[in-house]
């Protein structure tokens, strides 16, 4: 069965149909090609799909298109102005906060949520709030260091 979805993502209003159990991290790769946001395990655990949905990050393996109809997304592609890097990612791209930059946008997308409700978080309270996110590649010192970093920026 096939319903449509209207939702806006990045600023700008999108539609399409997909199928009920479409999910939304398929409507984002797939029907707006919006391949930023990473599917790395089909589980919910690695974290690698976080987007902002309302203003809060989820895992967008998590939830189905269908239930963010009306709904106001912002994935990694919605950050940057033009050629210019939000904050938070010229941070991880200044403190070698990525490696192979798979789990990179789902750190930072985290990472901006944590900020915005703890504009100056301890290491502590970085690494406890990325408990969901996975990195295979590094040993998050570096990924730390840039939330650090980027959440001294935004202030």
């Amino acid at each position: 069965m096939s319903i449509s979805v209207s939702m806006t993502v990045n600023g700008k209003s999108v539609s399409g149909e997909v199928e009920a159990r479409t999910l939304l991290v398929q409507f984002l790769r797939e029907h707006l090609r919006l391949t930023g946001t990473h599917v790395g395990c089909d589980t919910s655990q690695c974290g690698a799909c976080v987007i902002h949905k309302d203003g809060q990050s989820l895992k967008s393996c998590t939830i189905l298109a269908a239930q963010c109809d009306g709904a106001e997304i912002t994935t990694i592609e919605g950050l940057a102005d033009g050629d210019t890097l939000h904050p938070m990612q010229e941070a991880f791209r200044e403190n070698h906060g990525l490696q192979c930059g798979f789990c990179t946008p789902g750190m930072v997308m985290s990472a901006l949520d944590l900020v915005k409700n703890n504009p100056d978080p301890s290491e502590t309270e970085i690494r406890e709030w990325l408990e969901g996110n996975i990195c295979r590649c590094t040993g998050y010192h570096n990924i730390v260091k840039s939330i650090k970093a980027g959440a001294a920026n935004m202030r």
